[in-house]
């Protein structure tokens, strides 16, 4: 959670790090992980924080994130298994929400998540390349959306006082974001294949 004031920044580093992310993810990985990493500190660190402690808020965002990029960075081969792990769980999530409404079954994250550290483990470079590539469209997506002021995030930040993150969780009424998160990972994927991610 951040405060309103800090919306358009947030979304602005959303869509940058996404782009950097999804078309020079591979070639620049341990960077990447450091910015999933402080993004995800920072969501779980300032959503432990209460809604009108806005100073508390920003100071656990900012420890939390600095800590989850340390953690990503230095577990770099725990930093691939997770990030093949968090790959497979989008799947699960993105799938579930563009058939069903709700969450998908915990065994159905789980064993996503599982098969998706194992291929990270075995298939390096690729599975970097698309976890990159897939990762940073949707980021480039969330961060867009937030960008043009999202009615329901904006729903979301006036009822609390709050800016809420929920990267996973599509609007029911923008079913086209499954479709745009594939056409914008495969794009990213093919540029880092052919130009940025090839090896030396």
């Amino acid at each position: 959670m951040l405060p309103p004031s800090y919306e358009l920044p947030a979304a602005i580093l959303l869509v940058l790090g996404g782009a950097l992310s999804c078309f020079a993810g591979y070639r620049l990985f341990r960077l990447v992980l450091a910015i999933y990493g402080f993004l995800l500190g920072a969501m779980l660190a300032s959503s432990m924080m209460g809604v009108s402690n806005a100073a508390g808020m920003i100071v656990a965002a900012i420890v939390g994130g600095l800590a989850g990029a340390l953690i990503f960075v230095f577990a770099y081969f725990v930093g691939i298994a997770l990030v093949g792990a968090g790959l497979g769980a989008l799947v699960a999530h993105v799938g579930w929400g563009y058939l069903r409404t709700g969450d998908p079954p915990a065994t159905t994250v789980i064993v996503l998540a599982i098969l998706g550290a194992i291929g990270a483990m075995l298939l390096q470079r690729y599975v970097i390349i698309v976890a990159t590539a897939f990762g940073g469209a949707w980021t480039i997506i969330v961060g867009g959306l937030a960008l043009q002021g999202d009615r329901a995030a904006a729903r979301a930040a006036s009822a609390g006082d709050a800016w809420i993150l929920y990267p996973l969780t599509p609007a029911p009424a923008q079913r086209w974001m499954p479709i745009a998160w594939i056409v914008i990972g495969l794009i990213g994927t093919a540029v880092q294949l052919g130009v940025t991610g090839k090896k030396r």
